[in-house]
């Protein structure tokens, strides 16, 4: 955690060339969800870009193994499933816009 009181605190400059830009988003984003004081907590940037290079490795993996994916209609139990829960989702996200 940071805190200004404690001189624990970086700039903002410091802060992105650390974290890096998408990093901080992260970690600003979870830092303030309440209304309590936001911290802004340097485990959460890190475990943010982790996440993020994790998920640019994996895209890289699906894009480079495309021919081998399977194709055709999604048809089968868990196609429906997915499809189903993803419609559930949007109904809920919908339901919850509208108030």
């Amino acid at each position: 955690q940071m805190s200004k009181s404690t001189g624990n605190f970086l700039t903002l400059t410091q802060a992105v060339d650390k974290f890096s830009a998408d990093g901080m988003r992260l970690a600003l984003a979870d830092a303030g969800d309440t209304v309590e004081d936001a911290n802004f907590v340097e485990a959460m940037a890190d475990a943010g870009i982790l996440r993020l290079y994790t998920w640019v490795e994996w895209v890289k993996e699906m894009i480079a193994n495309r021919d081998s994916l399977r194709n055709g209609p999604a048809s089968t139990f868990n196609d429906r499933v997915f499809a189903s829960e993803m419609n559930a989702g949007i109904m809920k996200t919908d339901q919850n816009y509208e108030k």
